[in-house]
């Protein structure tokens, strides 16, 4: 199992906390700060995905006018883990 603390940028949550498990399943995903509803529902929408997957979805939505997102935050943290 990796585990990552991961601290975001540009975004409200100020950190991502991920275990991907030894089949590089995404196995749970805590977000630190941020729209506590909205991240609950991706972390637990991500649960059992293949990382790659969760990138692919993920990676560049942006927040309104911001460059980036909880979510791209989150396909970051997933790329750093490689």
């Amino acid at each position: 199992m990796k585990t990552l603390q991961y601290t975001t940028s540009g975004t409200c949550s100020k950190q991502i906390e991920i275990h991907v498990d030894d089949n590089d399943c995404v196995q749970s995903v805590n977000f630190l700060g941020g729209c506590n509803g909205n991240l609950q529902g991706i972390g637990r929408l991500v649960k059992g995905m293949k990382r790659e997957e969760v990138i692919k979805r993920l990676e560049g939505i942006r927040c309104g006018s911001k460059p980036t997102s909880c979510p791209d935050q989150l396909s970051r943290a997933l790329k750093e883990m490689q």
